[in-house]
C-alpha cells in the first residue's frame, strides 16, 4: 500500500513536470513581452527541448496547446526565431526597424498544423565596422535594446559589438604614459570611430570629452549583459597591430607607416616583428577583458582597403596575431572580412583549421568564396577555413530601395553545392547602413532555416502578407514590379548600393553618381517605380495606420520621384549642351521643385529626417559644447565627411549622402539653386562662368547648429 502511495506521488510529480516545461521562465518570455507590447504572456509559451535524434541542427517547432501557442526549440535563439516565424506567417505581424513592436490581436491566430524548422548553419552573423557609425553613432540604451531584440528574433548569435572600445585604447594608453591630451589626438570622435578601429585615420571629429568616455562604457556593458543573457556571443575587436603615429618617438617601438586612407594619414603598424608586439597585445586583451569580459570571438582585419604590406612577412604577421588572441583566449576564433585583396592568403595559410572565420563581406555581387563568375574570384576559395555567406547591401547609409534577390537566394545554394561549400557554416548581413530595405534582411536571415532552394517570387508573396497583415492585387502587381527592377539589380550594375538621387549630388551636368564610388544611371525603366508608387497609393485608404503600409509607401514613392529626378537632370545636361534657355529654366524650375516635394514628403516619417539625426546626436551631450560637438559629427559625417584634402581629393565628400528631409531643403536644394541661378545668368549674358565652392557650402551646414 506504502509503494502504491509512493508511486502516484512520483507519477503526479512527473506529470506536473511535464506540464509545467512549457511555462519555463526563459530569456525569450522577456523578448516576446517587449516586442508585442505585454500581450504574448500566458498566450504564447516556450519550450526548451534538445533534439536527441539531431544535435547538430538548430530547429523549432510551432504548436498548439489548449488555444495557446507553444514553440518548442533547442536554444535560445531557435525560440526567438521560432516566434519571429510565428509572427510572420501566423499572425501576419512583422516587426521591424520602423515597426519593432507590435500588440497581437484579441483573438490569438493559431497554427493550422504544426510548424517545423531546422537548419545545420550555426552561425549567423551581423554588423560591419561601418554600421556603428553610419547608423549606430548616437544610440542610447532603449535603441540599442530593440535592436538586440530584432537580432534575437532573426537568430543572429555572433554581431559585431564595438561600442566602448575606445575606453579599452584610453586606458590602454594612459598605461603606457600617454596623457589625456595625447589620447584624445589619437582616437577619433563618436561619427568617426569606425574608421579609427580599422586604421584608417587618427583623431578625426575630436577630441572626446571625459563623458563620452564613461557613457560608452556602461553602454557597452549593458548591451554585452544582453547579448549574453539571450544567449548571444558578442565578437569584440582584437589586435592585430594598430598603434599611433608617435609611438615611435614617444616609446621607441617600431613602427611601419601604411600610407595614407583617402587623404587621411593612417594610424602606424606595429610589427609582429617587434619584441614590444606581444606585450602590447597582451595589455589590450587584459584592458578589454576588464571592461567587457572575454568572448569567443575576435575581429581583427589588418591592411584593410589597400592598408601598406610592403616589407611584411604575411605568414608570420597571421601567426603572431593569432598566438596573442589565442594567448588572451585559448578558445578563441578569428574573425577576418574577404574585402578586396582581403585576407591575404599567405597570411591564413599558416592558421589552423577552426580558429578562422571568414566573412565573405559581398557574396550578393562580388563572392570570393569560388563563384567563378566573380571579379574577386578564389579558386579555392578560403582553403580549410570555416566561411559565412554574407549580404552588404547598402554603402555609406544611403537611401534608396535596392538588392539582389535573385542572386542572393541562388548564390546561397549554389555555394552550399559547391566543393568549398564544405566549410560553409553560416550567413551573415555586413551593410555599412541599416534600417532600410527590411524585405532583404529578412531574406537573408531566412535562408539557413530552408533547406531547398527556393523561388523569391514565392517568398515575397508570403513576406508582403506578413509584412501587411494583407495583400491586395494591387499591393502585389507593385511589389512585382519592384521585385523585377531595384530588388534584382544587375551583379554586373556599375557603383556599390543603390542607385543614387541626383537629387542629393554636387551640381553638375551629364551626372552619373552623387559619391565617388557609386552610380546613378537607372537599370530599369524609369516608369517601373513610378508604377508601384501610384498602385501604392491607390490603396492606401484600406491600409491607414498601418506602419509597415506606410513606412513603404513613403519610401517607394520616395525612390520614383528620386528616378523622376534623374531622368529630368539628363534633360536638363541637354537643354544646357543645345544653349536653349528656355527649357533650361522650365526643367531647372521642376528640378528644385521636385527636391522640395521629396523634402515634404519625407519629413512626414522620422526615419527619413535628417533631425532624427540630429537630434539623437545632441541628446548624448551633458552640455552645450558636448551637444555641439556631437552635432557637428553627425552632420559633417553625412556632407563633407572629412576635411576638403579628404573631401574632394580623397573623394569622401557625399559618400554618405541621405535623402531625408531637412537636408534636401537646407542643402541639397540650395546647391543645386545656386548652380541653376549661375547658369541661367551665363544664359542671359549677366555673368561669366565661375567655379563654385561646394565645399564650402557644405561645410557652413556642418557647423551651423540646428537646435530647434
Amino acid at each position: 500500500m506504502m509503494y502504491m502511495r509512493f508511486l502516484l506521488i512520483a507519477l503526479l510529480g512527473i506529470t506536473l513536470l511535464c506540464s509545467c516545461q512549457p511555462h519555463q521562465q526563459l530569456p525569450v518570455n522577456s523578448l516576446a513581452d517587449r516586442v508585442t507590447e505585454g500581450t504574448a504572456q500566458g498566450r504564447i509559451l516556450f519550450q526548451l527541448l534538445p533534439d536527441e535524434h539531431q544535435p547538430a541542427k538548430g530547429y523549432f517547432e510551432i504548436t498548439t496547446e489548449d488555444g495557446k501557442v507553444l514553440i518548442t526549440g533547442n536554444s535560445d535563439l531557435s525560440l526567438a526565431t521560432g516566434l519571429n516565424w510565428y509572427l510572420k506567417y501566423v499572425a501576419g505581424i512583422h516587426l521591424s526597424w520602423n515597426n519593432p513592436s507590435q500588440k497581437l490581436p484579441s483573438a490569438l491566430p493559431l497554427p493550422e498544423k504544426k510548424i517545423r524548422q531546422e537548419t545545420s548553419m550555426q552561425h549567423r552573423c551581423y554588423l560591419n565596422y561601418c554600421t556603428f557609425s553610419y547608423s549606430m553613432a548616437f544610440w542610447d540604451w532603449e535603441r540599442w535594446e530593440k535592436e538586440i531584440d530584432w537580432m534575437e528574433m532573426r537568430g543572429i548569435n555572433m554581431p559585431l559589438s564595438i561600442t566602448g572600445v575606445e575606453v579599452v585604447w584610453y586606458n590602454l594608453l594612459k598605461r603606457v604614459g600617454y596623457t589625456t591630451e595625447e589620447i584624445n589626438e589619437f582616437i577619433a570622435g563618436p561619427a568617426f570611430m569606425v574608421w579609427w578601429q580599422m586604421n584608417n585615420l587618427e583623431g578625426w571629429g575630436g577630441p572626446n570629452p571625459d563623458s563620452w568616455y564613461r557613457q560608452q562604457e556602461a553602454l557597452q556593458k549593458k548591451i554585452v549583459a544582453r547579448m549574453h543573457e539571450l544567449g548571444i556571443e558578442p565578437v569584440f575587436p582584437g589586435y592585430a597591430g594598430m598603434v599611433p603615429r608617435n609611438i615611435g618617438e614617444k616609446l621607441g617601438y617600431r613602427i611601419a607607416d601604411p600610407g595614407k586612407w583617402c587623404g587621411f594619414p593612417r594610424p602606424a603598424f606595429l610589427s609582429t616583428e617587434d619584441e614590444h608586439f606581444d606585450s602590447f597585445a597582451a595589455m589590450y586583451y587584459e584592458e578589454l577583458e576588464k571592461l567587457y569580459g572575454k568572448t569567443k570571438y575576435y575581429s581583427m582585419d589588418p591592411f584593410h582597403e589597400g592598408g601598406n604590406t610592403e616589407g611584411v612577412d604575411l605568414a608570420k604577421a597571421g601567426t603572431s596575431i593569432m598566438k596573442a588572441m589565442k594567448k588572451a583566449n585559448p578558445d578563441a576564433v578569428w574573425v577576418i572580412q574577404a574585402w578586396q585583396a582581403n585576407p591575404r592568403a599567405k597570411m591564413i595559410e599558416p592558421l589552423n583549421e577552426g580558429d578562422l572565420m571568414v566573412l565573405d563581406l559581398y557574396s550578393e555581387k562580388l563572392p570570393q568564396w569560388g563563384d567563378p563568375n566573380s571579379r574577386w574570384y578564389r579558386e579555392k576559395g578560403f582553403g580549410k577555413h570555416d566561411w559565412l555567406y554574407c549580404k552588404l547591401l547598402n554603402f555609406g547609409g544611403n537611401v534608396g530601395l535596392h538588392g539582389r534577390m535573385n542572386q542572393l537566394v541562388n548564390g546561397y545554394y549554389d555555394a552550399c553545392a559547391h566543393p568549398n561549400g564544405t566549410t560553409l557554416r553560416g550567413v551573415g548581413t555586413t551593410p555599412e547602413g541599416i534600417e532600410n530595405n527590411p524585405v532583404m534582411f529578412e531574406l537573408l536571415y531566412e535562408l539557413p532555416w530552408r533547406e531547398e532552394r527556393f523561388s523569391p517570387d514565392a517568398w515575397l508573396q508570403g513576406y508582403l502578407k506578413a509584412r501587411y497583415g494583407g495583400v491586395t492585387p494591387e499591393v502585389t502587381e507593385a511589389w512585382q514590379a519592384l521585385e523585377h527592377t531595384v530588388y534584382n539589380a544587375p551583379k554586373d550594375y556599375p557603383g556599390e548600393g543603390t542607385v543614387e538621387s541626383l537629387l542629393c549630388a554636387r551640381p553638375g551636368f551629364h551626372l552619373d553618381r552623387t559619391s565617388t564610388w557609386g552610380y546613378s544611371k537607372l537599370f530599369y525603366a524609369p516608369d517601373s517605380t513610378a508604377k508601384a508608387a501610384q498602385l501604392m497609393k491607390s490603396v492606401a485608404g484600406q491600409y491607414r495606420e498601418n506602419n509597415n503600409f506606410e513606412y513603404d509607401l513613403v519610401d517607394i514613392v520616395r525612390q520614383s520621384q528620386a528616378d523622376k529626378g534623374n531622368v529630368l537632370l539628363e534633360e536638363i545636361s541637354r537643354s544646357y549642351d543645345r544653349k536653349d534657355k528656355e527649357s533650361f529654366r522650365e526643367q531647372t524650375r521642376q528640378f528644385l521643385d521636385l527636391i522640395l516635394t521629396q523634402d515634404s514628403l519625407l519629413s512626414t516619417r522620422k526615419e527619413f529626417s535628417v533631425s532624427s539625426w540630429l537630434t539623437a546626436a545632441r541628446s548624448l551631450g551633458t552640455t552645450d559644447e558636448e551637444r555641439n560637438l556631437y552635432e557637428w559629427n553627425a552632420s559633417a559625417l553625412i556632407t563633407v565627411w572629412g576635411d576638403s584634402i579628404a573631401a574632394n581629393r580623397g573623394g569622401l565628400h557625399d559618400y554618405s549622402h541621405r535623402e531625408w528631409g531637412g537636408l534636401l531643403k537646407e542643402l541639397y536644394y540650395q546647391r543645386w539653386k545656386v548652380s541653376f541661378n549661375q547658369k541661367q545668368q551665363e544664359f542671359d549674358n549677366k555673368s561669366e562662368e565661375q567655379e563654385l565652392n561646394f565645399y564650402g557650402m557644405e561645410k557652413a551646414w556642418a557647423e551651423k547648429s540646428k537646435k530647434q
